[in-house]
């Protein structure tokens, strides 16, 4: 039930409890019963103007309301019990606000103050006044239960900022958890660990690991003994396996589910006989489940990682393009009316090399902005994605862009794929731009978990990097982030070659 309608329920049941009780001191009229009355439609009527007030801050809780509705209850309790009906209101307001076990200590609350102060003032709690108290209570008590159970399945009003309240939340804890991640995030170490796992419980010929990629499977991790043969039959192992969300056991090999993602297959030594059954089996995959945990925690992060740097990326493009683009264009504008009207030649000279740099910036911060808004499709591949990224340069720069793809059908991890595609469009980018090339060549070989993209031209070669210059330093980030090998050298004759490597997690054969 929204806020404003749980507050609107408990002013009602304030309302009527306070008309009860007001209507026995208009029968039989006591001072202090007419204070008691007083003083509970002062404290009620705080509590319901606050919320109206928009200062929500300044509302009791419901612990202080409950002392003082008991303290007023005590008050008025020697010369009427019918006052002692205020005690179930709190009650319903703590459970509406704030859930039952707030109820159970503002009930108690109440209680205990009413008595205390009761036996202070009055030096005595007569058998009425005491099943009076334990009535209204009770009444209370069972009034906020009821409506527990009502509102339960009732949809709350949506915080429009909840979402980042539980975000910051989230964030901070796992702030404070990382430090105690001694196995790190790295889906592939991890994956291979697990698989070492395995090696050690079970004689097998080859491993894999393979998390899911639309409606494929792609490995992560391998034996280093892994083929492309062993890799096809493993991978039908795994979509048996994940298909019927249970452990799959053959003559020649195995595959079961490791945690909500990720799925083992292996195949069994043929010249040995293995004592390995569908109960054993399943000993193995429970024995595994720490390792299960670790990585299922690495691909959720890697995932958050991803839609973060995704996000991050279209944010920085639209900044640029709104941005930065626009200034400098404005800036073209004016160089142009100056140039109109220029007082001499050598002005004039000045004016025209000066316009040519203002669009070389524009159209380079355009290109930014385009790089940052290219990512790759679900269904595009790694060197198509690559492929339409230089066919682009080549357009715009006139420089020839030479790709050759070597890829398999399976695709690697989206993360792996997003970070090579950034790599390799800085190394086609930086070629372009740097060095005096007239030919480029890449070269885009894919055989998950294997990966490999050469970038060589023949132009300047390695140049002295200039202190405001990045790119060497993200692309070996990069590299780094996904566990890949990054290599700039310059070639035997002429031109530069930068190469990206992704090995796959390679674990000794069990």
């Amino acid at each position: 039930m929204p806020n404003h309608q749980a507050l609107l329920v408990v002013s009602a049941a304030r309302l009527f409890t306070l008309m009860a009780i007001g209507a026995q001191v208009l029968w039989a009229p006591a001072p202090n019963v007419l204070l008691a009355v007083i003083g509970l439609g002062v404290l009620w009527l705080h509590q319901v103007l606050t919320p109206l007030l928009r200062a929500p801050q300044l509302m009791f809780g419901p612990a202080t309301e409950a002392a003082a509705v008991g303290a007023l209850c005590a008050l008025g309790m020697d010369a009427s019990t019918s006052v002692l009906a205020a005690l179930l209101a709190p009650a319903l307001f703590a459970t509406m606000l704030l859930g039952l076990r707030t109820m159970v200590r503002t009930v108690l609350v109440e209680v205990v103050v009413v008595v205390g102060l009761g036996l202070l003032w009055w030096q005595t709690v007569t058998p009425e006044q005491a099943v009076a108290i334990f009535t209204w209570s009770a009444a209370g008590v069972g009034l906020s239960l009821v409506a527990s159970a009502t509102v339960a399945d009732v949809p709350r009003e949506t915080d429009p900022l909840r979402p980042y309240r539980d975000a910051q939340h989230l964030f901070r804890q796992l702030i404070g958890l990382s430090g105690n991640l001694s196995s790190g995030l790295d889906p592939a170490a991890l994956g291979g660990g697990l698989l070492a796992e395995l090696g050690d419980m079970v004689p097998t010929r080859t491993q894999f690991l393979f998390v899911p990629r639309g409606d494929g499977l792609t490995p992560i991790a391998a034996a280093a003994t892994a083929t492309p043969a062993d890799s096809a039959v493993c991978e039908t192992l795994a979509h048996d396996a994940r298909a019927r969300g249970r452990a799959v056991l053959t003559d020649g090999g195995f595959a079961f589910p490791a945690g909500d993602q990720a799925v083992v297959a292996g195949l069994l030594p043929g010249d040995s006989e293995v004592d390995l059954d569908e109960a054993g089996l399943e000993q193995v995959r429970a024995s595994l489940s720490a390792a299960v945990v670790r990585l299922d925690t690495a691909l959720l992060f890697a995932q958050f990682r991803d839609a973060a740097t995704a996000d991050e990326r279209q944010r920085l493009a639209r900044e640029m393009h709104d941005g930065v683009a626009q200034d400098i264009a404005s800036i073209g504008y004016i160089v142009d009316a100056l140039a109109a009207r220029p007082a001499d030649d050598t002005q004039a000279a000045q004016f025209t090399a000066l316009r040519d740099r203002v669009t070389r910036v524009v159209a380079e911060v355009r290109q930014s902005v385009t790089n940052l808004r290219t990512s790759i499709g679900e269904n595009e591949s790694l060197g198509a994605a690559i492929s339409g990224v230089a066919r682009h340069l080549s357009e715009a720069s006139g420089i020839a862009i030479q790709v050759r793809l070597e890829e398999q059908p399976a695709r690697l991890r989206p993360e792996v794929e997003a970070e090579l595609f950034r790599i390799a469009q800085e190394a086609i980018n930086n070629a372009v731009k740097h060095s005096r090339a007239h030919c480029i060549e890449v070269l885009c070989h894919v055989s998950p978990p294997y990966a490999r993209i050469t970038v060589t031209d023949d132009g300047v070669g390695l140049q002295t990097g200039r202190t405001d210059s990045h790119g060497l330093t993200i692309m070996r980030e990069r590299a780094r982030l996904i566990g890949a090998d990054l290599s700039v050298r310059d070639n035997a004759s002429r031109g530069l070659t930068v190469s990206v490597t992704l090995r796959p997690q390679l674990v000794p054969a069990g």
